[in-house]
């Protein structure tokens, strides 16, 4: 692989958060596809490490809980069986979290969305708070009993359960459900109901599939290995935590929540890689 500049690595990461795939990339900055992917594994597990390590103690006092589905090599129906039993295959999904004032994103997992799952991103959540905070999840059933073994009672927990009709006639294999009402159910603690709500974490859902060709609908630009989808979801967090200012708060969500006193610039980011 050839060595990269600062100036090249940065090129190519300002390429890739912007919704481009390896190959998109390629064409674009005149480098190697499988170079960009040797640095988008390096700099994403680097953005993972960083994440870890940085987004701590946070004092926030609500937060959203959400999960996105992707796929990864084929879609689950058309997976081979082996390769689904070893997670590398199939039905991908991204869980978030995220502050709903600062508009952090404070911790994701890609994986199943089973129990198992469930119950390790909220031991996550839960270890990078300081205080008693308000969570508003979905109404997934695995959450029930991952907050719990998670906060204990030291939480203010509630469900938006949403209630779901038929998809528009003549539109049932592209369009969603028709979102028909929400139900807001107090599972513990005293949550404020007025606050009982997951619209900033699913309009996160966007961001991502407009920021990571992975995740755009009706292409051929899904990923092909569960470790890269797994470095481009960190990558882009990084991103959009330290460097994409957001239009409401006119700062990055970790400068609203105290996290750094800057913007970051791309270099910043490639400088993790050391």
């Amino acid at each position: 692989m050839n060595k990269l500049s600062t100036d090249e690595r940065a090129k190519v990461v300002a390429v890739l958060v912007e919704g481009n795939g390896l190959r998109a990339a390629a064409r674009i900055t005149g480098i190697a596809r499988m170079t960009i992917e040797k640095l988008l594994r390096d700099l994403g597990a680097a953005c993972r490490a960083y994440h870890d390590q940085a987004v701590r103690n946070l004092r926030t006092r609500r937060i959203e809980c959400d999960e996105i589905w992707s796929f990864v090599y084929a879609k689950e129906k058309n997976a081979p069986q082996a390769m689904k039993d070893a997670g590398r295959a199939g039905d991908t999904w991204t869980w978030t979290a995220m502050d709903a004032d600062s508009k952090l994103m404070v911790s994701w997992l890609v994986g199943g969305r089973d129990a198992g799952y469930a119950w390790v991103f909220m031991q996550d959540v839960a270890s990078r708070l300081s205080n008693r905070v308000q969570l508003t999840t979905d109404g997934h059933k695995p959450y029930l009993e991952a907050v719990e073994g998670a906060f204990g009672s030291d939480v203010d927990f509630a469900q938006l359960v949403k209630i779901y009709g038929d998809a528009p006639e003549g539109q049932k294999r592209y369009s969603p459900a028709v979102c028909a009402g929400a139900k807001k159910s107090i599972v513990t603690g005293n949550p404020n109901r007025a606050l009982i709500s997951t619209s900033y974490v699913e309009r996160q859902n966007l961001t991502m599939r407009m920021s990571m060709r992975r995740f755009t609908r009706l292409t051929n630009g899904f990923s092909k290995k569960i470790e890269n989808h797994e470095h481009s979801v960190a990558l882009h967090f990084l991103h959009y935590n330290f460097c994409r200012v957001h239009q409401t708060l006119r700062v990055t969500p970790a400068m609203e929540a105290g996290l750094t006193d800057h913007v970051w610039t791309i270099a910043e980011m490639v400088a993790l890689l050391g």
